[in-house]
């Protein structure tokens, strides 16, 4: 392959519902571009886009696909997205390097969920988006509705540039309104330009006032133009669709049959005529502020935005080229890391089939093997330039988390090296083990997501894995004073062990008044790690318990503060008073003193109203309007408090509070009310305490397993 220069560069990504057939027009915009000779479909599992097994057995795309094809003198990158909305972060990557998004719509069921989701992701990064109404061959297709539906969803900026003749059962014509003809097409995408026929000249005439209208309205010297001549050249019309595209101003419409290869030429034709190239789009930002124009005479910068494991290759790693240009064996620098890189092979990918390539420019996407120190959403640069960052990815945070662990013990180490190399591939995939909740804890978008997680593990790894429910990190404090003592006496022989503590504990509060009950001598505060503080007050007088034992003291406390007496979880805020205590001559050591605060440290928790804290978090659900009453009744029987709502464009956006405990499957339950039409997040808020019931409960569930584990 040729080297493509900036200016002859397309890079757009196919987005939109599940089942629209993103992947059917990938395959046939590879035909086009002379990567394929021959169409495969998605019902045969021959695409070059799903070529992965789990793809193959689902038949949809779980994982972005970065292709290419060549025309008109073009390049055109093209990464084709999944459509389920566990799979977003696929969709994410992709719009940050893709110059337009190309929104795939089915005519049978209009603007659905997949469509709603991927733009609202266009709009956060003003990403230009071209419409293609597919499966416009079915009876039940209806392009009038769609229109009307995506002008409602995505506003009156939506503008048709083609329209079916004959939508449905034979459907094989369209009206192109900036090229004023009619093409008609065969079986097997062969195309006939006719003149418009006479009983749709009167309506073409009047979309296509609409249309040069639209264009004009995107540039002044256009408007102009407009006003004095009442219309627009195809050239001019096409100058004010390109401003109109880049400034998301205007989102042409184009019909499309992908099924039967029809209307997927001229679509090609307007991306590479049309859509902007990477230098007409706004420079990139690093983390520091600087600008990184479009340049292939700059110095370098590279982001990658995609990782994927491939048998026979390995660590393969897809990059777009900000600015200057990449040659084979060159040497960078990992601006996030301070390592040095060598990019010994570099590739055009079309799924997995790989061409080598000497070089890429600025604006182009590329692939190269191997790489030592660099993840998804780093940036090398070269040596002038090494702390660059351009600004990352912002992938959406994790709605679903659920305890994983393998069936046979032996595996475990095996499985959790593999589970953080798949974060490597899935920056939406997340992966920790909790000390805490002694949880090995992952992370995902949905239960799909983690499904399909687990089919991974399965199949590739032949580790058997199982998921099960997050434990709640719940705390534990008191609400009152209470003492306590405790005499650890043990005799086997020799010397023993002897140790007795009188303690008082009572509530910490930020700027409290400590009690003057007992002269304070010393004190040892530790910021805990999990939130709180413990705090002891050394109050020993007369040499009671001698100094050299106080550390084995705060050493009982910390460690039954880590293992608290209720439910196990972590305690915090409390204060410790050792007043009193006893040693013996022989038998007193360390190990007496830190058992006898233990036991102490337990019984005065019991006594001093000891409560159970449950984190409660911010949550935002967006939901359509007509969904919303359903929606808070199902917050609501999950103890939230509404904090308030706001509208968000045309849907509604819900805040609330809830206790974390209730949010277990969450994501599934919204899904199901709202049709996969709501998104929501979640983000910490504050530990409080638990009604009575739920506590009664927890202290319940806690003593049976403590039985159980006896």
């Amino acid at each position: 392959m040729k080297v493509y220069q900036t200016d002859e560069i397309r890079n757009i990504a196919l987005v939109g519902g599940a089942k629209s057939g993103k992947t059917t027009l990938a395959e046939c915009m590879l035909l086009e571009g002379g990567v394929i000779n021959r169409r495969g479909s998605v019902d045969d599992k021959n695409t070059v886009s799903d070529y992965r097994d789990i793809e193959h057995e689902r038949q949809n795309s779980v994982s972005s696909t970065v292709l290419y094809a060549e025309f008109g003198g073009k390049k055109i990158n093209i990464i084709d997205t999944p459509g389920f909305d566990d799979f977003v972060g696929e969709v994410v990557s992709a719009l940050k390097v893709a110059d337009t998004g190309v929104m795939v719509i089915n005519a049978q069921n209009g603007v659905e969920v997949g469509a709603e989701i991927s733009w609202r992701y266009t709009s956060r990064n003003n990403t230009p988006v071209i419409f293609a109404i597919n499966h416009l061959e079915h009876e039940k297709s209806n392009f009038e509705e769609t229109i009307r539906q995506l002008k409602a969803q995505f506003g009156n900026h939506v503008t048709i540039c083609q329209y079916p003749v004959n939508a449905g059962l034979g459907f094989d014509s369209v009206i192109d309104l900036i090229k004023m003809k009619m093409y008609k097409y065969s079986d097997n995408g062969a195309v006939q330009e006719l003149d418009i026929p006479a009983s749709e000249k009167a309506k073409a005439e009047e979309l296509q006032g609409i249309l040069i209208e639209a264009a004009a309205e995107n540039d002044e010297s256009l408007m102009e133009v407009f006003f004095e001549n009442g219309t627009l050249t195809e050239d001019e019309m096409a100058k004010g669709i390109k401003a109109g595209l880049i400034h998301r101003g205007m989102f042409p419409v184009f019909c499309i049959n992908a099924k039967h290869n029809m209307g997927i030429k001229r679509l090609m034709d307007f991306i590479t005529t049309s859509a902007p190239a990477p230098t007409e789009m706004p420079p990139v930002k690093t983390t520091e502020g600087k600008l990184l124009k479009c340049n292939p005479a700059d110095p370098t910068s590279i982001l990658v935005f995609k990782t994927t494991i491939e048998s026979h290759l390995g660590e393969v790693s897809f990059f777009k080229v900000y600015s200057g240009e990449v040659n084979e064996s060159s040497d960078m620098v990992n601006g996030n890391n301070g390592t040095k890189e060598r990019l010994s092979q570099l590739f055009v990918m079309a799924g997995k089939n790989r061409e080598k390539i000497t070089k890429f420019v600025a604006g182009d996407i590329g692939a190269t093997i191997k790489l030592k120190n660099t993840a998804t959403n780093e940036t090398l640069n070269t040596p002038k330039i090494a702390d660059d960052i351009i600004e990352p990815i912002v992938f959406p945070d994790t709605k679903i988390t659920l305890a994983v662990k393998a069936k046979n013990q032996g595996d475990e180490e095996k499985l959790n090296a593999f589970l953080h190399e798949m974060h490597k591939v899935d920056k939406t995939f997340t992966i920790s083990y909790s000390r805490e909740l002694r949880q090995l804890i992952a992370g995902g978008m949905g239960e799909l997501h983690l499904n399909l997680i687990k089919w991974i593990v399965e199949n590739i790894e032949k580790i058997p894995i199982e998921y099960i429910v997050t434990r709640i990190p719940y705390r534990e404090t008191i609400t009152k004073k209470a003492k306590s003592m405790y005499r650890h006496k043990k005799q086997s022989g020799g010397s023993g062990q002897f140790g007795e503590v009188h303690m008082m504990i009572e509530p910490y509060t930020e700027g409290m008044t400590f009690t003057n009950e007992f002269p304070i001598r010393g004190t040892d505060e530790v910021q805990l790690d999990w939130g709180g503080k413990l705090i002891m007050k050394n109050c020993v007088v007369g040499g009671a318990i001698d100094a050299r034992f106080l550390p084995a003291i705060m050493k009982g406390l910390m460690e039954k503060m880590e293992d608290g007496p209720l439910t196990g979880s972590y305690a915090r805020d409390i204060v410790v008073y050792i007043y009193d205590g006893k040693m013996h001559p022989v038998d007193s050591n360390e190990i007496s003193f830190k058992l006898a605060s233990r036991h102490a440290f337990r019984e005065a928790f019991k006594n001093a109203g000891p409560k159970i804290l449950e984190p409660i978090y911010d949550v935002e659900v967006i939901v359509p309007e007509e969904k919303m009453g359903d929606v808070m009744t199902d917050l609501q029987g999950r103890r939230a408090v509404i904090m308030g709502m706001d509208s968000e464009g045309n849907y509604q956006k819900i805040k609330a509070r809830v206790p974390l405990a209730e949010m277990n499957r969450y994501s599934t339950a919204l899904s199901s009310i709202t049709s996969g039409r709501a998104i929501y997040s979640l983000k910490f808020a504050e530990y409080a305490q638990v009604p009575g019931e739920v506590q009664t409960a927890l202290l319940k569930a806690y003593e049976e397993e403590q039985a159980e584990d006896e």
